[in-house]
């Protein structure tokens, strides 16, 4: 018998029995299914972790206060210490140094009000965070200067206040006091979302944090990404100097390395979506129990029909061959089904928005050929056993068979 034939033979015999072979491929219709969406949302949910650390500066550094109790004296960041840090004689492989100080406030517009994080800047934070000015402009270092009460707002500040009303020349109240809107932000999402501020670093110290000189975060990013190292090592050399750290004594500040964070975040998204696709792959296993059961009930019941087969000439494997690919056929079937349920689960789910967090499935082609490869397989292995007992049986008792 051909391929063509066995083909042939085996779609015939499952469009002869439709509500069995549609009950048949349910389990790999419901297994594909579950994979695919499962690990498509695993790695949507990578692509935004790895675009928001993108967007917070995956390639920095931050250095903040040491909050381990450990530490017995703490001298607290302050501008001073930027500055230090952008001394080149000493700290030749960081290129950008930005200091920041953030705290909770209050802003309010008409009738409208929010509860925000409001973060004092430089304009080089643009060059380590990625901000993208929506409608009017960006902070400068005449606003830094001159402690201008102008303020930037995160998109979803922009619109908690002013709806689709063009916030750009507006004043509204920050604490109580009166500040300009200059810009709009676009949407960033990520950890902290977009209800957020920003407004002149010295601005943020002398009006809203009681004056003073300290900041509580200072982002360094170095010449190339292969300096980081050398980064750390001249920031905590010269930090330890200026905050009189005794040789042996603990740092009363702390250096966060993205890329460290990054990388430990998509290690466990990656186990993560590993755990979601074994669970979905569970139902394939049950689907192909499913197919083995109901081709060895096909086997008795086409007993006749394999002896008659025998006896005009058709050899083991062309038997074998049959009942493999007519499982292979079930499995594909609904394999194919299951994909096409999973990208439509995909489209009406859109964007998932999870936190501050926007996540869309990603199914990649990948995926595709995997779960295609997977239920064929499955089929494959589930109809081994009735196969080969088809192929073995005796033509002669098979023909007596009834």
């Amino acid at each position: 018998m051909s391929l063509w034939e066995s083909l042939k033979s085996a779609w015939q015999a499952i469009f002869s029995n439709k509500t069995r072979s549609f009950l048949t491929m349910l389990g790999i219709v419901i297994g594909v299914c579950a994979v695919v969406l499962l690990v498509s949302l695993g790695q949507g949910f990578q692509v935004s972790m790895t675009t928001t650390f993108n967007n917070m500066g995956a390639s920095a550094l931050y250095i903040s206060t040491s909050t381990d109790k450990a530490v017995t004296s703490v001298r607290p960041l302050t501008l001073d210490d930027a500055e230090a840090l952008q001394d080149k004689t000493v700290a030749p492989s960081i290129s950008v140094v930005s200091p920041t100080l953030s705290s909770r406030v209050t802003v309010q517009y008409g009738n409208n009000s929010a509860s925000v994080q409001a973060t004092g800047v430089k304009p080089v934070i643009t060059e380590i965070r990625n901000y993208q000015v929506d409608q009017g402009r960006f902070i400068t270092d005449q606003d830094v200067s001159a402690r201008s009460n102008v303020v930037l707002l995160g998109y979803q500040t922009a619109s908690d206040l002013f709806g689709t009303e063009s916030p750009v020349g507006k004043s509204i109240r920050v604490q109580g006091s009166k500040y300009q809107v200059i810009g709009t932000l676009q949407k960033m999402g990520g950890f902290g979302g977009d209800s957020y501020i920003l407004m002149p670093l010295t601005t943020m110290q002398s009006k809203l944090t009681g004056g003073g000189n300290n900041v509580q975060q200072i982002a360094v990013e170095a010449v190339n990404s292969d300096l980081v190292d050398s980064v750390i090592s001249e920031v905590t050399s010269i930090l330890r100097s200026r905050h009189y750290i005794r040789s042996g004594a603990a740092d009363d500040f702390t250096i966060t390395d993205m890329r460290e964070t990054l990388a430990s975040m998509q290690a466990t998204l990656a186990g993560f979506s590993l755990f979601m696709g074994a669970v979905g792959a569970i139902s394939l296993i049950v689907g192909g129990i499913g197919i083995m059961n109901i081709m060895l009930v096909s086997v008795t019941e086409r007993t006749r029909e394999i002896g008659i087969r025998k006896a005009i000439g058709a050899k083991r494997r062309d038997i074998l061959l049959q009942f493999l690919i007519e499982a292979a056929a079930l499995s594909l079937t609904g394999g194919l089904v299951g994909l096409g349920l999973a990208m439509l689960g995909a489209m009406l789910m859109g964007n998932i928005s999870l936190g501050n967090t926007t996540v869309t499935p990603v199914i990649s082609a990948g995926i595709v050929f995997i779960a295609l490869g997977v239920s064929i397989g499955t089929g494959l292995v589930s109809g081994t056993y009735p196969a080969f007992r088809a192929a073995r049986l005796d033509p002669i008792e098979s023909l007596r068979h009834e």
